[in-house]
């Protein structure tokens, strides 16, 4: 009876093997990022305020480094938002944070220290204006917070840079027509709550988690942000060009919307770092976020839209080499 399977030689069953492990060795060089060992060292992180977008992203972000690169330390620092930030990388006393948009375009218009340094890595997500009040105030526009006490956000946050230029164009000095105060998202909705203030401003992802734990327990709305307020803003020209007139979506606080959207201002969000940044680190870190949306976006939901095909448009920065050499990797 004939063999049905011929009997491989000792030399041929060795040259398969050695194949295969040559095989094998492109496949991991494929699938490990750069074939080469994750970067180590350590790097800080500058988030944002406490219960804030930029904090909760800051802190999923640094669990997702620690899977991609595990010898590499991320220390983070809260912050009062997108100004401080900017300014913390610009002059090396963090190495990446977001920022929003406007927020980067106007440090670099005042020739802020280490400008000239600052690079993009990657585009991330909208922040949405959102200007909170107790549902039974007479508080219906913005114009009506003349007299009233109301929080732009600490002075270093990209919440206050909005909402003077906001209040601003709606013919309010936010010095003397208002009582300003300067509480962020970590201690504004208790305090709105106490009826120690009358309105507060927020701007962040959707939805921001402080606002949804004070929808658990008092009752709030949104004043709207009309359209025609915006494109006043853009005559004014400079950073005001990266606000859009938008919607907040019926989806972002169900409880509070009831199935209406609120007319506000979105502006995006850019991960950054400075041009000095080690480009090998810099692209692990690209990647890493990108890879790591759908993970963190199961916990906060705006980096659900982190999306690659916009990751590299991080006007008003030029991308840093890192996050270039990233994004060519994965080029279709």
């Amino acid at each position: 009876m004939p063999k049905l399977f011929p009997r491989i030689g000792r030399r041929r069953a060795l040259q398969g093997t050695a194949a295969g492990v040559v095989v094998l060795g492109l496949l991991l060089w494929w699938l490990l990022p750069l074939g080469e060992a994750p970067p180590s060292g350590t790097i800080t992180f500058s988030t944002g305020t406490l219960r804030g977008v930029y904090q909760e992203y800051g802190v999923r972000l640094r669990t997702a480094f620690a899977k991609d690169m595990p010898d590499l330390r991320v220390r983070l620092l809260t912050s009062d938002g997108s100004q401080e930030n900017v300014a913390r990388v610009a002059t090396g006393r963090a190495d990446f944070t977001i920022a929003a948009a406007d927020a980067v375009e106007t440090y670099e218009v005042n020739h802020g220290p280490g400008a000239s340094r600052l690079r993009g890595v990657a585009r991330l997500y909208d922040d949405y204006v959102q200007l909170v009040v107790p549902r039974d105030s007479r508080v219906r526009s913005v114009t009506d917070l003349r007299g009233k006490r109301v929080s732009v956000g600490p002075p270093e946050s990209g919440v206050r840079l909005i909402a003077e230029r906001v209040l601003r164009t709606a013919g309010i000095d936010p010095e003397t027509d208002i009582r300003p105060m300067g509480d962020g998202i970590g201690t504004a909705p208790d305090r709105l709550r106490r009826g120690e203030l009358d309105a507060f401003f927020w701007s962040g992802g959707l939805p921001t988690d402080g606002l949804r734990r004070l929808a658990e327990k008092f009752a709030f709305r949104f004043v709207p942000i009309e359209a025609d307020l915006v494109a006043r803003l853009h005559t004014e020209g400079g950073a005001t060009r990266y606000y859009r007139a938008t919607n907040m979506p019926e989806s972002a606080y169900p409880s509070v919307q009831q199935g209406t959207t609120v007319p506000t201002i979105a502006v995006s969000n850019v991960l950054m770092t400075r041009k000095d940044m080690d480009p090998r680190l810099t692209e692990w870190v690209t990647r890493t976020v990108i890879n790591s949306r759908d993970g963190i976006g199961a916990h906060v939901h705006s980096a659900q839209l982190v999306d690659l095909r916009t990751a590299i448009y991080t006007d008003p920065l030029t991308l840093h080499e890192g996050a270039r050499r990233y994004y060519r990797s994965v080029k279709p």
